[in-house]
């Protein structure tokens, strides 16, 4: 747990899920007076437990010194929650537990270095990433944010070397920011997403790009550069001052993704060929950030190559999860959107894609130029007609509506379609079952990890009752 100051006066924090409690937490052992709330009883108990006095503070605001806010609780769009009104109202400075997290840094010795990694897709990816690096070649490394766990609940440094503290940030942590400050910080891309919560895409793209307004002076600020607004954020930033390397899964950048490896246009960095869990350009961006970020903590790429082909990837984010004889299963359940999506289609051939859910707004826009790629679609969830309708003309469609029986489906075709193909009996030939839903998960499933489980069993409950001529294969690390 992070140790935190004793701060003047009462502190509300509102919104107890895992980063909200882990605040309560972390402000009682540190001998805080704190009041808390939640709609959900359970959770006030649980904060209650921890010693928090329990007021409904968007009924009775009191007159807190602090307000610690839960992310998912609207700060701004469409509207303010009450009790962000109420706060505003009395003058009371909002904060999140991020912000907490900088005023402990502040008093530890030796100062611990700071990584922070925003972006619409491959944040989690990227974090996960520079930490398993860090880790690899020898240094002492916390992970957590937006990313596995809640920041006040990392541990404190314990040895002289300074620890790197590698946090995953959305956009929601981002607007609870203020005497944050990171060493070096990250921006992997944009792309339409959360304008409900920012009210349109510049002021998506504002709260993201105030990462950098929070960057130390002799920090260095990593932009991918793959998309228009990401570069007019790296010139801006640039404009301003700050050190700035450009990456990107092309050229025009100073460190880029080209036929499997790194390079910075001239040297050949590292190889990722051999990296199965980095595969596909996007990814290849996402390891250029993480080059990028090892090299600015004084790490040399050398050092770099081995552990960049043990990097075991993340559950739900393109998880191969299974193997049965030349039937490839993959878990993208992370891709809640088409850009992600997007990125999934260009990594594989042969595919088998399932796909749906509570759609976004932009459905399944740019997708097309991989429709070419995709044997059948099979399509679940809310979005079924809607996707059967974007797709006509264009794709075989199978309505599967649930997640399982989709799998069924989409496995029996494709292993048909093997053994009656020109390609039966090679042994390179292998067809790939996608779950990429290019959508929430909220229709049918409480969150995308769900949703992923759900895809694992499905595969395994199909392995189990398929026809086999050798023994079907789970893949290392796979989660069912």
């Amino acid at each position: 747990m992070i140790s935190l100051p004793t701060y003047d006066g009462e502190t509300a924090v509102f919104g107890l899920g895992r980063s909200g409690l882990s605040a309560v937490r972390a402000l009682i052992a540190a001998g805080n007076n704190v009041v808390a709330w939640d709609d959900n009883a359970q959770q006030r108990a649980a904060a209650a437990q921890a010693g928090a006095q329990i007021r409904d503070i968007a009924e009775n605001f009191g007159a807190p010194a602090r307000l610690v806010l839960s992310p998912g609780v609207p700060l701004t769009h469409p509207q303010p929650h009450n009790v962000v009104k109420a706060a505003k109202a009395a003058g009371v400075p909002v904060v999140g537990d991020v912000e907490l997290f900088a005023d402990a840094v502040r008093l530890m010795n030796p100062a611990p270095n700071i990584v922070a990694v925003t972006g619409t897709n491959g944040k989690s990816t990227t974090s996960a990433l520079i930490a398993h690096l860090i880790s690899a070649c020898g240094g002492v490394v916390q992970l957590g944010g937006n990313i596995g766990h809640a920041v006040l609940d990392l541990d404190m440094p314990e040895t002289d070397t300074p620890t790197v503290y590698v946090l995953e940030l959305s956009s929601y942590q981002i607007d609870l920011l203020d005497r944050f400050k990171a060493d070096i910080a990250v921006l992997t891309n944009f792309s339409a997403d959360h304008l409900d919560r920012h009210g349109d895409m510049a002021g998506y793209i504002h709260a993201k790009s105030r990462l950098f307004d929070m960057l130390s002076a002799d920090g260095t600020a990593i932009i991918g550069v793959d998309d228009a607004d990401s570069r007019g954020v790296a010139d801006r930033v640039q404009a301003s001052g700050l050190n700035v390397c450009r990456i990107g899964a092309h050229g025009a950048a100073d460190i880029f993704w080209q036929a499997g490896a790194l390079t910075d246009g001239t040297d050949a960095l590292v190889d990722l060929q051999n990296a199965p869990a980095l595969r596909g350009a996007h990814n290849g961006q996402n390891a250029a950030a993480a080059c990028a970020v090892l090299r600015g903590l004084g790490y040399e790429f050398a050092q770099l190559q081995d552990a960049f082909t043990r990097f075991p990837g993340l559950e739900h984010r393109l998880q191969p999860v299974a193997i049965h004889e030349n039937l490839i299963f993959v878990n993208d359940s992370k891709a809640t959107n088409a850009e992600a999506t997007r990125h999934a289609l260009a990594a594989y051939d042969n595919i088998y894609w399932i796909v749906g859910g509570r759609a976004k707004d932009d459905g399944l826009a740019n997708l097309e130029d991989f429709y070419t790629k995709i044997r059948a679609a099979f399509l679940i969830g809310e979005a079924a007609e809607r996707f059967q309708r974007a797709l006509e003309g264009h794709l075989t469609c199978h309505m599967s509506g649930t997640l399982d029986k989709a799998v069924r489906t989409a496995a029996d075709l494709a292993a048909s379609d093997l053994a009656a193909s020109d390609l039966a009996g090679d042994d390179h030939a292998s067809a790939t079952i996608l779950l990429s839903p290019a959508c929430a998960s909220f229709d049918q499933f409480p969150d995308f990890e769900a949703r992923g489980a759900a895809f694992c069993a499905a595969v395994e409950q199909w392995q189990s009752k398929a026809p086999t001529s050798q023994a079907p294969t789970k893949k290392e690390g796979a989660s069912c």
